[in-house]
């Protein structure tokens, strides 16, 4: 029952906080062990599409293996020092793999800035959130964009780092971040990582299989309570999940295309190379910038409806056990 407060206690951390700058933060020591680890790879293996494949697939067994290694010794260390500091570094380690109220603030900013009718500061604030050119996009392109990237990473920002803590405590939550971060890194089909961050991007895939399509359930849970349209969200889910070159990444951005009565999606420009994506949800008025505002609602609903039936589940079957 350690673990369970543990987890209450690192959602109510981040609800509270988010991510203070002055706080260290496994993700940026994960991102230098990446950068790294591709280096050290690159330089030792053949300049090949077998070579880089190999050092892929290292990367993607070393990185998880080693952050799962350090991240338990830490909490068995402290757990042996005091049960009190035990509990200190589980919460500690829970609290940093949630990004609920740090996505919702970013896109709060971008609500701001179209609010004043800023273009240009709601294209540079909704940048810090997406991976997509953002120099030329519209004022409806922009909310489109925040809304997105709201309704995406609320499934691996928040609720596959809780399905794995639930499973595992902070030390699993954090291998799951740190297979995350390698696909945010190297997962891409360009030049450099075609084949060098297959194996990345394969395994972020499988880790994202079951926990995002449970993200979707609680969307569109949170839908229903949040006075949107449910009943669409789930009717454009079974749809249009599938819509999205990744297996994941349409689950949790349909239904909040249906629950808000938008289409979410389509063409995007990556470093300034336009590509063509399907549509999600249906055009049946445009995307508006009370639309994020909205998002974020069914953001912190589905956040503690996954915290609410995860901590149940996972009672239910410790009584059970003992």
């Amino acid at each position: 029952m350690l673990l369970t407060g543990a987890i209450l206690c690192g959602f109510a951390l981040d609800l509270l906080l988010a991510d203070p700058a002055w706080m260290p933060h496994p993700v940026v020591y994960m991102g230098k062990a990446i950068s790294s680890l591709e280096h050290w790879l690159r330089a030792r293996l053949p300049d090949t599409p077998w070579g880089e494949r190999l050092g892929g697939i290292l990367l993607a067994a070393v990185l998880p293996v080693g952050t799962l290694a350090v991240s338990e010794c830490v909490c068995r260390l402290a757990a042996q020092l005091h049960p009190a500091a035990g509990f200190a570094v589980q919460t500690i380690g829970c609290w940093q793999a949630l990004g609920l109220r740090g996505l919702a603030s970013e896109s709060r900013k971008v609500y701001s800035e179209l609010a004043k009718n800023d273009l240009p500061a709601a294209r540079r604030a909704v940048s810090r959130i997406v991976g997509r050119d953002t120099q030329t996009l519209t004022a409806e392109g922009v909310a489109k964009a925040a809304v997105e990237t709201v309704a995406e990473n609320f499934s691996d920002g928040t609720a596959a780092p809780l399905f794995y803590m639930l499973l595992g405590g902070a030390p699993l939550a954090l291998v799951y971040k740190s297979i995350n971060t390698m696909d945010s890194m190297v997962g891409y089909k360009n030049e450099r990582f075609l084949y060098f961050g297959r194996a990345a991007a394969r395994l972020d895939d499988a880790a994202n299989l079951l926990p995002s399509r449970l993200a979707a359930l609680t969307w569109i849970g949170a839908a229903f309570l949040t006075g949107n349209s449910g009943k669409n969200a789930w009717r454009i889910w079974r749809r249009d999940r599938r819509n999205h070159p990744s297996p994941n990444s349409a689950q949790t951005e349909s239904a909040c295309a249906g629950a808000l009565g938008v289409q979410l999606a389509g063409p995007a420009s990556y470093f300034g190379t336009v590509h063509q994506k399907p549509t999600i949800g249906d055009p049946l008025r445009p995307v508006e910038p009370e639309d994020i505002l909205r998002a974020n609602r069914m953001l912190y609903t589905s956040g503690v409806l996954a915290l609410a039936l995860g901590i149940s589940i996972r009672t239910a079957v410790c009584l059970w056990l003992q």
